[in-house]
């Protein structure tokens, strides 16, 4: 186990009812909220209702600012920064899923930036601060209701990118498990793979040789995602599967799966953000259409463990490392399928001739991110084999 600090400041109050504390929660930080959310699904299930009552009754005000996207765009935080600005808000409280969290982080950052907030996800400029941020989750996918990382696209060049600062650590979040239960079929399933392929990344690509706590702790928030998904597909209000949904997603990338673990390397996202943004799939059906071929990419060099993941999660006993690690690859896109989240790109109805350029795009962010092996050829390849 490698050194390591873990620091995570973020208040969590979890259950069923807790969305009527965030009123009490709010007013330690201000009496004027912007409050952030999507496209109005939070007004249908009365979370909105919820929400807005207790601050209320709490005595802080709030501006709404509603239109947050699946995979949200910077014209829209701009919009977001520039009314918090004129209304001089003390906080930024996000109502909805990780779209709708980062939204609020970035604009929470540009309130205090008088400059470019886009020079802050090309790494151009440090962020020195940002407005308190609070959270009310409806969807649990990306854990950013209990980390320091937000990603946003910039609809020019359709870059997809992300930040990331201890500022942005949300100071309270809100999970109260019957939030989920209008969530519907296909978001569950995604918001699973999202929340396995965190941990995955994770699991794969880090500089520790041996990591014997932390692997397990991965293979058995995965087992609990995958048990708590497929009764949720059966039973939408099942409280217990959504809890257990809800927190395993929290815990899969709040920087806990990776302590210790040294550097660590996000591959299959870098290449999803690409997808995502130039096709504007779910986030989560895109991490499916990839995984199995990143999978089958890197076989050769993590066979061992592929083999120790297949017999770990799926229970295979074949003996022979090459087949378990084939084994696996083959369990997760059957588990995709079983779940109804596209397994290739082809299930996704991605045109086999645009991977040349869906490459060329994501090369831009590896050099970004630093990932040197993740060439444009390579790219390439494993779009290749995610077909």
């Amino acid at each position: 186990m490698q050194n390591f600090v873990f620091e995570n400041p973020t208040r969590i109050v979890f259950g069923k009812g807790q969305i009527a504390r965030i009123g009490q929660e709010a007013a330690r930080f201000g009496k004027r909220a912007l409050l952030v959310y999507g496209m109005g699904s939070v007004k249908r299930s009365g979370v909105y209702d919820k929400v807005t009552s207790s601050l209320t009754e709490a005595g802080v005000a709030f501006v709404d600012f509603p239109g947050v996207r699946s995979n949200p765009v910077l014209s829209h935080v701009l919009e977001g920064i520039a009314l918090a600005k004129r209304e001089g808000v003390e906080m930024i409280l996000a109502v909805g899923g990780g779209s709708v969290i980062d939204t609020a982080k970035t604009i929470a950052v540009g309130v205090l930036d008088d400059g470019d907030v886009w020079d802050f996800f090309l790494y151009k400029r440090q962020i020195r601060g940002a407005l308190p941020v609070l959270t009310v989750v409806t969807v649990s996918a990306s854990a950013s209701e209990m980390n320091a990382a937000a990603v946003i696209t910039k609809e020019e060049g359709k870059q997809k990118y992300s930040i990331r600062s201890p500022f942005i650590y949300p100071r309270v979040s809100i999970l109260d498990p019957t939030a989920l239960f209008t969530l519907d079929r296909s978001y569950s399933a995604y918001s699973a793979v999202d929340a396995i392929t965190h941990m995955l990344e994770g699991y794969f690509n880090n500089a520790e040789p041996s990591s014997p706590l932390q692997d397990r702790l991965v293979e058995g928030l995965i087992k609990t995602i995958m048990e708590a998904t497929e009764v949720i597909l059966r039973e939408p209000e099942n409280y217990n599967a959504r809890a257990e949904m809800m927190w395993a997603a929290t815990l899969a990338f709040n920087g806990l799966t990776t302590a210790g673990l040294g550097p660590v390397q996000l591959p299959v996202h870098m290449i999803e953000h690409s997808l995502s943004a130039l096709y504007d799939v779910p986030h989560g059906a895109g991490l499916s259409m990839l995984l199995p071929g990143w999978m089958t990419y890197v076989i050769e060099t993590k066979k061992g463990r592929l083999a120790r993941l297949g017999r770990e999660v799926f229970g295979l006993r074949g003996g022979d490392e090459e087949a378990d690690a084939r084994g696996a690859v083959d369990a997760f896109r059957s588990w995709f399928r079983d779940v109804n989240s596209p397994s290739s790109l082809t299930e996704g109805g991605i045109p086999g001739g645009d991977l040349s350029s869906i490459a060329s795009h994501a090369s831009k962010l590896a050099v970004v991110w630093g990932l040197k092996d993740y060439t444009q050829e390579a790219i390439a390849e494993v779009l290749r084999l995610s077909l």
